[in-house]
């Protein structure tokens, strides 16, 4: 046989390959598009995926004001919060928060596919969400992934 070696390599954050993704979220549904996110963000479309370490891509999201949400979730999907006193709980339906921020109605489905814990804080971090074609990243290069529009 001879040299053969069947090593599971390992990936840790000096030999992670972590690039830069720009995706146009422009008439796509919110659900769909933001689970594509949360995969490039953990980098389980890579082959050295590792799940306790940051092995995913930096993601730019451009037209996040022109994001689908499928059904009547525009009125029936609440964002539900709570001010930390007595009686403080507080609700936006997805057209009030989208009206306010549409920035935050991608980042809250995105954080939300992520891991609960230091890991998925970090993950987020390599998020940068804008809600018009243009962006501030221009000096890294970046590479264009077109999700399916459904």
């Amino acid at each position: 046989m001879g040299n053969l070696s069947f090593k599971t390599i390992s990936a840790n954050k000096t030999n992670v390959d972590k690039q830069w993704i720009l995706v146009n979220v422009e008439g796509m549904i919110l659900g769909r598009v933001a689970s594509q996110i949360a995969l490039y963000l953990r980098g389980k479309h890579k082959p050295n995926y590792t799940p306790h370490v940051d092995c995913g891509d930096n993601i730019v999201i451009i037209n996040a004001s022109k994001v689908k949400l499928s059904g009547d979730k525009w009125k029936n999907k609440k964002y539900i919060r709570h001010t930390g006193y007595p009686g403080g709980q507080k609700s936006l339906s997805a057209e009030e928060l989208f009206k306010k921020n549409p920035i935050k109605l991608i980042e809250k489905a995105v954080k939300g596919m992520l891991p609960k814990n230091k890991l998925g804080a970090n993950l987020f971090r390599n998020l940068k969400v804008f809600s018009g074609p243009e962006h501030n990243h221009t000096n890294n290069s970046l590479k264009e992934v077109k999700f399916n529009k459904v």
